[in-house]
Order: C-alpha cells, then sequence, then structure tokens
C-alpha cells in the first residue's frame, strides 16, 4: 500500500509529496548526494535504489506533486530564494550490508576556499 510523504528542499524550503510504499525507511534528505549512494529519478524504479534525486520544482512523475507550499523549517539554507529554486537534493534511504545499517562516509577531499 502507497501512502503520501513529504519532503521539503533543503535550498530553498519548496514542499513535494510522493506516494511510496510504507516499508522504505528514510535515512535523510540533503543538498548533497551521500557517498556511495546511487540515486535516480522519482519516475524511475526508485524502490530498488538508495534514494531519489530531486530537482527542486522540475522533478515530475505519477505518484509526485509539488504542494507549492514553502516549509519554514530551521535548516532550509535560504528561505528567501524564489520557490522552486530549481536545484538539486537528495532523499536518502537507509541501507543495510550484511544486516547492519550502513552510515555514510565523509568525502576524503576537502576544499580549501580562499577569502
Amino acid at each position: 500500500m502507497s501512502y503520501p510523504v513529504s519532503y521539503y528542499c533543503p535550498h530553498c524550503g519548496a514542499v513535494v509529496e510522493l506516494q511510496r510504499e510504507g516499508y522504505l525507511a528514510d535515512k535523510s534528505v540533503t543538498p548533497y548526494p551521500l557517498v556511495g549512494w546511487e540515486y535516480t529519478d522519482p519516475g524511475d524504479d526508485f524502490e530498488s535504489a538508495d534514494g531519489i534525486n530531486f530537482v527542486c520544482g522540475e522533478s515530475a512523475a505519477a505518484g509526485l506533486r509539488w504542494t507549492g507550499d514553502q516549509s519554514e523549517a530551521d535548516d532550509v539554507e535560504n528561505p528567501m530564494l524564489d520557490v522552486p529554486c530549481g536545484r538539486d537534493f537528495y532523499l536518502s534511504f537507509v541501507r543495510f550490508e550484511d544486516g547492519h545499517e550502513v552510515e555514510p562516509v565523509p568525502e576524503t577531499e576537502y576544499v580549501d576556499i580562499g577569502l
């Protein structure tokens, strides 16, 4: 049985609703992909993927609806952005290997930003 589940873009707060099966467990919604996770578009078979790559306001699929609402959550990067913002964000599902939950590994390369 599928259920409507809502997520918001971490860049601008635009809210998207997705019909999906209840057995899928969410790990996180982030503005970047988790290292080692494989993502698919919401119109593809995301139930066999590690997560979904959304493009804010542009992704389209059966069972997906952009609500026109904007989240007021504290972790929205820039709530003053136009909604939707058109940027990528990622829904990551919980992954298991050998019966244990996999935690994301941080990037091994660091970037120095000059001031």
